[in-house]
């Protein structure tokens, strides 16, 4: 059972099982601040918890959760209290951080997705040359999805990320490359990123052979984005 309709709830119909319920709804937009979105999330949650209590519940966060410019922020907040109610109500649990995730479709203003429409339309974009983000395939996380359901224990918290994160000069000039469109760059000297720990998945990237992290954008670019 999936309650939401983005990127990864649609990404997830390949496992769908009817003893699994995964939540992969509520605010996606981490500068969100309107208090009307969080209850609503917060709601979905709490009546879908209460009416399935027999099922596994799987609950999509945010690895934003560990940035520090973000501490103090509504959404990671929220996210927070989400995990809590979760923790506190379920019976079995995963609450899985993702970090970016990409793939086809989704909120236009996922990273991603907004630099490549940036670039395609040759408008110019303000890029702090000290930040970083973290990436990871969609189908990525659903291949994770499945062997933490069918390898770990129930709950327990586990994050969702590529081995390492990439400069955002790094995506753009692959994006670049790949659109075969040069990026009208503003650079600033600022921007930083934060370290996600991944020991509980990184085999699943080893065993796939997925470790070259610059091929491994190159692949992730084209495959969504190349026309």
């Amino acid at each position: 059972m999936i309650i939401g309709n983005g990127l990864i709830a649609n990404a997830l119909k390949s496992i769908d099982t009817e003893n699994i319920l995964f939540f992969a709804s509520g605010v996606s937009n981490s500068l969100e601040n309107r208090t009307s979105e969080f209850y609503r999330e917060r709601e979905l949650l709490k009546n879908t918890i209460g009416n399935h209590p027999d099922k596994t519940f799987v609950y999509f966060s945010t690895c934003s959760i560990y940035d520090s410019s973000k501490n103090n922020s509504q959404y990671v907040l929220h996210k927070l209290k989400m995990e809590q109610i979760i923790a506190d109500q379920c019976d079995q649990y995963f609450i899985l951080r993702v970090s970016n995730a990409v793939g086809h479709g989704g909120n236009p203003n996922l990273l991603v997705n907004y630099l490549v429409r940036e670039i395609s339309n040759k408008n110019k974009i303000a890029v702090h040359t000290k930040a970083t983000r973290n990436l990871i395939d969609v189908k990525d996380v659903v291949a994770i999805t499945q062997d933490i359901l069918s390898n770990f224990d129930a709950n327990q918290i586990i994050n969702l990320a590529y081995i390492q994160n990439y400069s955002i000069i790094e995506i753009t000039e692959t994006i670049s490359d790949i659109l075969q469109a040069e990026p009208l760059l503003q650079l600033q000297n600022e921007g930083s990123g934060y370290e996600i720990e991944i020991s509980k998945i990184e085999s699943y990237f080893k065993r796939n052979n997925l470790t070259d992290k610059k091929e491994y954008l190159k692949n992730l670019i084209s495959k969504y984005y190349q026309k």
